[in-house]
């Protein structure tokens, strides 16, 4: 089954759960040693205190809506304890049945039934039963059907070629066993996102407000009249909700399928003979799975045949421990990892008929997770808020003064409040009226969709990396992405194209030309070479019984080697029925070999593969092409150390095969799987050369990564003159004078530093060769502690511990294994190099999208409520009332994040330096830009708040008619302002703001339907808005007054700014304080 739990993994495979606790204790220590900012999170791997710290600083009006798309605490230690109560009720059954089996050997007896009742005729085996095997590990019921041979027959399979591949059988055997999917947690009804924005705070004291004004309206002026005040409040928070609730779902939509995507797992299977690729909600009952290295166990199982096969049961189990795997412990757990080794298996179980399931249908619930650039943009939500909520404070009271002392005037001149005079119900409804505009001011003030937007546009983002071929794991590495100064990247399949050919050989110390002209080696060296690429594999080769093309399956190399094989003669199947595996030695990236012992008739031969001049400073002897074993001398040695540096600076990849004869008599029977097979004294058969062409685009996104100050650096396991070869090829190094230590160096060099030494140098590396996924990690903490931000490739399961470590791991999602994904933050899914610099861009794009929204937001907020606390102030009226003000808001909130936060990446994003994790969110060319357009709002829209009358030729109107008729165009006039500082804000840096913006359809449709209903609503919706319509002259000087922001932006560009931020210099003073503060306590200590 696929894990759905979002729990970040652990640091390597069999971590002690006390290391990863100490790990966040420490990153605890650090965050509160570095300051005390509570919206300063670490991007990995945050602890819960510091999560909670930030939730309770904050200034939240709706916590339902604001925290939906953060992390359940309390939900976390729900899981954790639902955990723990299903694997101690798991241990407890095992535990039971060990019992009972030790007290009865006749346990078996009471299940001879196994036959009889069955679910169907066509599978002579009880669900029931089947179920109890898997989940009892009951290995007297196993012996009674018969072993793996006897329950593959009962199920109708083939240990050798599974089931059939035909789709109607496929589906009688999920209907009957169940098919590998669990229950989902119901997706939530849009009904769910109206409820949850009906609670916001502000809305409820709105709404609350508005059944008070229209119960009092009507009982004064009647039904026909007296609903407008009240009912034009419902109508404008009705209208907030759904746009905002519609957003909301659809955010929820987006995340929804990309976690599908994360949980749909592809696994290989073999049906009717052949290898084939499946979703893990494929698999059924009785298929044949095999499993190597890094695999997640797809479902419940009995091993078929397997070789040094170790299990990670901790996810199961709880307990860090590796549990070995063979025809005495068969049973393997769905869920789990493969920690080593290979072999195959007989899937017994799926779905919620395995523990796994049972656990993954408990613990089917969303998992939210807070990023850090939300958690900041809290902080600023909450700095906003506060002054916002002082400024409505004091609105509020000055209107309530001035109301009550007499000094608030009606429309036609009369006073509005006369004490003694002034009815109580009149009274109250002018102080319920001042309630509800300072209340909206709050709505206005409070920028509740701030930290939204950054969902919107990760949503948005994730849905477009898709089609870049990136799946995002963990949200916050979209962010982190755009910091990244450095990017440690894998050569094999990321750089290259992953399709290797054989194209040299040297065998006998001859070359063969071509690579697969063996004519001249005898027929004994030609059988031994076979026999050593046909059973040290793990690969395979299928003939179609239509006489077609082999069709060749496994690792890139294993498929390029087994493909030069069939070409010099091979048969894969009679090769294998020959001889047979006693011992399996797997590849180990450490060693860089792999080995396997095989037994025919007569004798034992050990055969190894690998690295070859690993693998040559192991050989004692060497194989001529006659057959006889010549000594290794020193000049040997030497030519053939040459031609694999020849091929290495070839760019090819060169693999040595050696073998050593083994006496049958010296096999250890009794004690086979400890049986360290010998690993010197062994005689070269021969090497070839594979090559691995650079990938096409990959030089130029080299190039574009230096433009945009990110270092490209090579880790492989291959030889460093390969590795030397490729990074030329590839641009990472320039020229062939940098290629020299340490610009180039191997990984044992770099692995037996000192620390100091690793700092000293680390910088200056630009490829390492030879390197281990220990020397990679090293490679990752050193750069970290010299304050790099490290994005890391991998796709080993040994890889995971430097997945984790970095600052953005990413893992393949071709050639990668399963721990290796888990470990990772993003999967790049054609495990190309270009895809991993898009996603760069589009970690950049996400952090300008936001600053975008956050200059927009910010330019509404300081007009909207400079306007209204100098006219309160002064005049003791507002311009803009309840209704237009959260129309406004709709503008700058929902509708503005979704206009600017989903603006696509633009090339000019890496022309730029990596963004600085610290680097303050509102830059200083920001606050230019907000103080220009605000100011010109403020200036401008004061001046005919105050004398627009005589400016806009209304003397001769009515008292009331003028006053509506300037406030109109007030407002009107203020949200074309917003409207076309809309266009500035998606350009803070560049003066031609226009570039592109055809290209985004959703921001010309959210413009044009802004434009749309504004027009809608002075025209027409008068009585609900309280406004009155404008003639053509007033329509245009609004248009022309909004459209003057645009040549201002642009000559506001041309003022330089400070390179130092502004909010340093308010630092600056507290930075002061501070140290005298320690020193008068050090004193008094």
């Amino acid at each position: 089954m696929a894990s759905g739990t979002g729990s970040s993994p652990p640091p390597e495979i069999g971590a002690p759960a006390a290391a990863v606790a100490e790990e966040e204790l420490e990153q605890a220590v650090e965050g509160a040693e570095e300051g005390e900012d509570a919206f300063d999170i670490p991007s990995k791997n945050a602890s819960h205190d510091r999560l909670r710290r930030w939730r309770q600083a904050a200034l939240v009006l709706n916590a339902s809506r604001r925290f939906r798309y953060t992390l359940d605490l309390e939900r976390e230690e729900e899981k954790e304890n639902l955990k723990r109560m299903i694997r101690a009720h798991a241990q407890v059954i095992r535990a039971v049945f060990l019992f009972k089996e030790a007290g009865q050997k006749n346990l078996g007896e009471s299940y001879t039934s196994i036959k009889l009742e069955t679910l169907s005729q066509s599978f002579p085996v009880d669900l029931k039963k089947l179920t109890m095997l898997n989940r009892d590990h009951d290995t007297i019921i196993f012996q009674e059907v018969g072993g793996v041979r006897g329950l593959s027959d009962l199920l109708k399979s083939n240990l050798d070629k599974g089931v059939s591949p035909d789709e109607d059988e496929l589906l009688q055997r999920r209907d009957i066993f169940g098919a590998n999917t669990y229950p989902r947690k119901k997706r939530r009804s849009i009904w769910r996102f109206v409820f949850e924005a009906c609670q916001d705070l502000t809305l409820v004291i709105l709404m609350v407000a508005a059944a008070i004004s229209l119960s009092l309206g009507m009982a004064t002026e009647g039904v026909k009249d007296g609903w407008y005040d009240g009912g034009s409040i419902f109508f404008a928070v009705f209208l907030v909700v759904f746009v905002t609730a519609t957003s909301d779902y659809r955010q929820s939509l987006q995340f929804q399928h990309l976690n599908e995507e994360k949980q749909n797992i592809q696994v290989e299977v073999i049906r009717g003979g052949k290898r084939i690729g499946a979703s893990i909600f494929d698999l059924v009952v009785g298929d044949v799975v095999p499993l190597k290295i890094g695999d997640q166990v797809p479902a419940d199982g009995i091993l078929i045949s397997g070789h040094s096969l170790a299990i990670d049961e901790s996810s199961m189990t709880g307990e860090s421990k590796i549990v070995h795997k063979d025809q005495r412990a068969p049973f393997l757990m769905s869920g789990c990892k493969v920690a080593d080794g290979y072999g195959s298996m007989l899937v017994t179980g799926v779905g919620t008929n395995t523990e796994w399931g049972m656990l993954m249908a408990n613990l089917s619930v969303d998992v939210g997770e807070e990023t850090p650039l939300q958690v900041r943009l809290n902080g600023v939500a909450t700095l906003i808020g506060i002054v916002g909520l002082s400024v409505a404070a004091a609105v509020l009271v000055v209107l309530w003064i001035r109301y009550f002392t007499g000094h608030t005037k009606n429309s036609d001149g009369t006073t509005q409040f006369v004490a003694g005079t002034t009815g109580v119900k009149q009274g109250f409804m002018g102080a319920i009226r001042i309630l509800t505009i300072a209340v909206t001011i709050v709505v206005v003030a409070v920028p509740e969709g701030l930290p939204l937007a950054v969902t919107l546009t990760l949503a948005y983002s994730m849905r477009k990396m898709m089609r870049d071929k990136a799946l995002v794991r963990r949200l916050s590495s979209c962010e982190t992405m755009g910091s990244a100064t450095t990017i440690c990247s894998d050569k094999t399949g990321t750089l290259t194209t992953n399709k290797m050919t054989v194209v040299e050989a040297y065998f006998g110390g001859t070359k063969f030309d071509p690579c697969d002209n063996t004519g001249m080696m005898c027929t004994s060296v030609t059988t031994l070479l076979i026999e050593g690429i046909a059973q040290n594999t793990t690969g395979t080769v299928f003939l179609p019984e239509d006489g077609g093309a082999a069709e060749v399956t496994g690792s890139p190399t294993e498929k390029a080697i087994l493909s030069w094989g069939l070409m010099i003669g091979m048969d894969f199947k009679d090769v294998r029925s020959k001889s047979s595996i006693i011992r399996v030695h797997p590849f180990n990236s450490e060693k860089k070999r792999g080995g396997v012992a095989v037994q025919s008739d007569t004798e034992v031969h050990i055969h190894w593969k690998g690295a070859a001049e690993i693998l040559l400073a192991s050989c004692r002897s060497w194989l001529s092409t006659d057959g006889s074993v010549q000594p290794m001398s020193s000049s040997k040695h030497r030519e053939f150390k040459k031609w694999i540096d020849d091929m290495a600076m070839s760019s090819l990849r060169c693999v040595a095969f050696a073998y050593c004869p083994w006496e049958p008599k010296m096999v250890p029977t009794e004690s086979l799987d400890k049986w360290k097979l010998p690993e010197d004294d062994l005689t070269l058969i021969g090497v070839v050369g594979i090559k691995d062409p650079c990938r096409p685009g990959v030089r130029n996104a080299v190039q574009l990564c230096s433009i945009a100050g990110v270092k490209v650096r090579m880790v492989t396991g291959d030889n460093v003159e390969t590795a030397k070869a490729i990074a030329l090829e590839c641009g990472i190094l320039d020229t062939k004078d940098a290629a020299s230590e340490p610009s180039v160096i191997e990984g044992k060099v770099f692995r037996d530093m000192s620390e100091a030494a690793r700092e000293e140098i680390v910088e200056k590396i630009t490829v390492m060769g030879r390197s281990s996924p220990h020397d990679k990690l090293l490679l990752v903490q050193s750069l970290k502690r010299k304050g790099h931000v490290v994005a890391v490739t991998g796709d080993g399961t040994n890889d995971a511990p430097a997945l984790h470590e970095a600052d953005i791991g990413l893992s393949m999602g071709i050639s990668g294994t399963e721990v290796a994904k888990e470990s990772s933050d993003i999967i790049i899914l054609d495990d190309d190099f270009t895809s991993v610099v898009k996603v760069v861009r589009w970690g950049r794009s996400v952090y300008a999208n936001i600053q975008k929204f956050i200059q927009f937001q910010l330019t509404v907020n300081v007009a909207a409520l400079v306007i209204n606390v100098v006219a309160a102030v002064s005049s003791g009226d507002v311009p803009l009332n309840a209704v237009e003000l959260l129309w406004v808001n709709l503008i700058m909130d929902t509708l503005g994040a979704l206009a600017l936060a989903t603006e696509p990446p633009i090339d000019n994003l890496m022309k730029r330096h990596p963004v600085g994790r610290r680097e303050p969110l509102v830059t200083n060319i920001m606050w230019r830009n907000l103080f220009i357009q605000a100011l010109y709002q403020i200036a401008v829209l004061l001046i005919f708040n105050f004398d627009g009358k005589r400016i806009l030729h209304l003397q001769n109107e009515s008292r009331e008619h003028a006053d509506k008729m300037k406030n109109t165009f007030v407002f009107n006039a203020f949200v074309f302002c917003q409207i076309f500082n809309e266009f500035n804000a998606r350009k803070p840096e560049e003066k031609n703001v226009f570039k592109g913006v055809t290209n985004n359809h959703l921001f010309m449709g959210i413009v044009g339907a802004t434009t749309g209903l504004q027009i809608l609503i002075i025209e027409f919706l008068g009585k609900f808005f309280d406004t009155a319509r404008l003639n053509w002259r007033l329509w245009m000087l609004s248009v022309a007054i909004g459209a003057v922001s645009w040549p201002l932006a642009y000559l506001g560009k041309f003022i330089p700014v400070p390179v130092r931020p502004f909010q340093s210099y308010f630092k600056r003073c507290s930075c002061r304080r501070r140290p005298r503060q320690d020193e008068e306590q050090g004193g008094k200590s």
